[in-house]
């Protein structure tokens, strides 16, 4: 019989302490962010997809066109497309394409990149409805200066 008191006595005291943890819970302010109406802060050190850099002196990419970034990516995601134009002595960036469907973001390109002409892209609302949306033109978009997902 002083066990089934006993047993009461814990059950009770048992269900008090949840009660008190889920009413301290209910009145604590909360965390969650209404996405479409409200945007969260992202870290500085959040790892989107990458983009290129603007040159401040010349106002387009930093882009020397060397390929390092797409011989180091490990994904094989990355295209740089170039040419030499008639009478120039560099080459002149055309195209800079990538396949975020297979970028594991690893940050190799990154770091290989010689002139600092790629970095993390701040943008975190990613979504699609097709695979042809994730595969980013960067040097057109960085000419519009925003998203183009």
């Amino acid at each position: 019989m002083s066990g089934y008191f006993s047993d009461l006595y814990h059950g009770t005291k048992s269900l008090l302490v949840g009660l008190g943890v889920t009413f301290k819970e209910m009145v604590k302010p909360t965390v969650t962010v209404h996405y479409p109406r409200e945007t969260i802060v992202i870290t500085p050190n959040y790892r989107g997809h990458i983009e290129l850099v603007i040159d401040e002196e010349t106002g387009g990419s930093r882009c020397i066109t060397c390929g390092m970034c797409a011989r180091a990516c490990p994904s094989d995601c990355i295209t740089v497309l170039s040419e030499k134009p008639e009478g120039a002595k560099k080459k002149v960036l055309t195209g800079f394409e990538l396949d975020f469907t297979r970028c594991s973001l690893c940050g190799i390109c990154v770091e290989s990149c010689p002139t600092d002409a790629i970095t993390y892209s701040q943008d975190y609302n990613l979504a699609g409805f097709s695979r042809e949306e994730f595969h980013m033109d960067l040097l057109g978009r960085l000419g519009k200066g925003g998203s183009l997902i």
